[in-house]
């Protein structure tokens, strides 16, 4: 890779809180296991230089909060390489501001290097719930031949330039099958939907098709 994974490249104003409960992460929890197993999440010595990689989100109400303060929660920063998360491996996005590169999080964790990538997607879709970000080689180097809406590989992961690029695929309903691949940010690729089963399922599908004998 040209940059080092897991580098936040915002601006952050973080304060330290304590762990919220939420009913939501169940859920979410048990879909990042299974992504974990399937190494879609992780750390390892032998990829992107033995930093975690990988994080998952999911919004919080008040769900008719305008666009910027729509508040989520996110795993927090290299909690890849654990198999299973608590309730105080999240933090808390209050504001999320793409366009200023900014954010504020609070909880007893830091918020993901990719937490501005998942607040954008939540600003542009109010009906989105959960975002997932994970790694696969298999999808990423299929995306052209799958058909999936890619992002521009000058674009580097954390950046507004990566929101912008997030943007224009979103408005464009380009994003078809609740995934897009991120061209500048090696296997980066990002599932969503308004439940962490429908986001889950994305990846998996996509996943099995990338597998398919057409796509070597």
């Amino acid at each position: 890779m040209n940059e080092k994974e897991g580098v936040t490249k915002y601006t952050l104003q973080y304060s330290v809180a304590p762990a919220i409960e939420f009913a939501g992460l169940a859920d979410l929890n048990a879909w990042r296991k299974l992504l974990y197993k399937l190494g879609l999440i992780g750390e390892d010595p032998n990829r992107y230089g033995g930093v975690g990689f990988g994080n998952l989100s999911v919004r919080v109400p008040p769900f008719d909060a305008p666009p910027r303060a729509r508040r989520f929660l996110i795993t927090g920063t290299q909690t890849g390489g654990k198999p299973e998360l608590s309730a105080s491996d999240y933090s808390l996005v209050t504001h999320s501001d793409p366009e200023a590169n900014h954010l504020i999080a609070e909880g007893p964790v830091a918020p993901s290097s990719e937490a501005l990538t998942h607040g954008m997607v939540y600003q542009l879709d109010q009906h989105v719930r959960v975002v997932m970000h994970v790694h696969s080689p298999d999808i990423w180097r299929h995306a052209d031949a799958l058909g999936i809406a890619v992002t521009s590989r000058h674009a580097a992961y954390g950046t507004p330039e990566m929101a912008a690029e997030i943007r224009q695929i979103l408005q464009t309903g380009a994003a078809r099958g609740n995934i897009l691949v991120m061209g500048g940010h090696e296997d980066g690729v990002i599932s969503f939907g308004e439940t962490a089963a429908q986001a889950g399922r994305a990846l998996c599908d996509w996943l099995l098709r990338a597998f398919k004998p057409a796509h070597e």
